[in-house]
């Protein structure tokens, strides 16, 4: 190990401890939404109007009660992180080593129309770099929902119980997540979810072989890449006309961050053919 990545090293203890009160945020997220479920809920389309304009991009008043309730919580545990959150976008905030990023509802659009498959983000980033996830999704491998959570060098784990990886050998094709059709669909059979942090949930989770992002913001994806890692999975981004591996989260403003991503637990080869190259840009 490098000088360098000593330096960055958290301690196994810090780690574990940052994934409990992960897990904890995640719990309290998916406790608001399971009780907003089936009520009537207010929503908003940002931008939107009522003239004409196309009604897209939807806010629940879940998704800011959530959020809300998860910055007070780090807050009041870690008052020296930063946080980054898809609804409050704080323009002039500082950025420290630690920032906590946040999806309150991923798959609004599901939420909103009753389609159950949806979650809630919780991520931790140490100078840019993911190290701890914890997502509550609204259903997984074992029927039901729950927290999907790992941290650097763990393992994946759902509700606190390890996630043991199985894959039927009589089924010849895979399925991979897309955020559209694609001409280039020969090696898996292909599925749109809807949210992006659910898809990698489900790559860790073996559901998936893989998944492609063409432009995820930070709080789609930051909670799920260290699950897709304790998965045994990869993560490649895309940058100077080619992929690869993905390390940290880098710009001078994080909350602009959007850069094209392949995850999957296939080789890196089979990503690229497969999901990459109706993507290149």
């Amino acid at each position: 190990m490098s000088n360098q990545a000593k330096q960055q090293s958290l301690s196994t203890d810090s780690l574990e401890e940052f994934e409990r009160v992960a897990v904890e945020f995640a719990h309290l997220a998916g406790a608001e939404i399971t009780m907003a479920l089936g009520g009537m809920l207010a929503v908003r389309y940002k931008g939107a109007s009522e003239t004409g304009q196309v009604w897209r991009d939807p806010v629940s008043e879940v998704d800011h009660r959530v959020e809300h309730l998860v910055r007070d919580r780090v807050a009041s545990a870690f008052p020296d992180h930063s946080v980054i959150g898809e609804e409050v976008d704080e323009k002039n905030a500082d950025i420290g080593d630690f920032v906590w990023v946040l999806d309150p509802i991923d798959g609004t659009v599901n939420f909103v129309n009753g389609f159950p498959l949806f979650a809630s983000s919780i991520g931790l980033l140490h100078k840019g770099r993911p190290v701890v996830g914890a997502l509550w999704c609204s259903t997984g491998h074992a029927l039901r929902a729950g927290v999907y959570h790992a941290r650097e060098g763990g393992i994946l784990r759902f509700d606190g119980s390890t996630v043991a990886l199985k894959q039927n050998p009589d089924v010849r094709r895979r399925l991979a997540g897309v955020p559209r059709s694609l001409a280039t669909s020969g090696v898996w059979d292909t599925r749109r979810t809807g949210s992006a942090a659910i898809e990698c949930a489900f790559v860790a989770a073996g559901l998936l072989e893989a998944a492609r992002f063409d432009k995820p913001n930070i709080w789609d994806i930051a909670g799920g890449i260290v699950l897709v890692q304790a998965g045994g999975g990869r993560i490649l981004t895309r940058r100077g006309g080619g992929w690869s591996p993905f390390e940290r989260f880098e710009g001078t403003d994080l909350r602009r961050w959007m850069q094209p991503l392949l995850i999957g637990r296939a080789d890196e080869t089979m990503m690229v053919e497969g999901l990459g190259r109706d993507g290149d840009s």
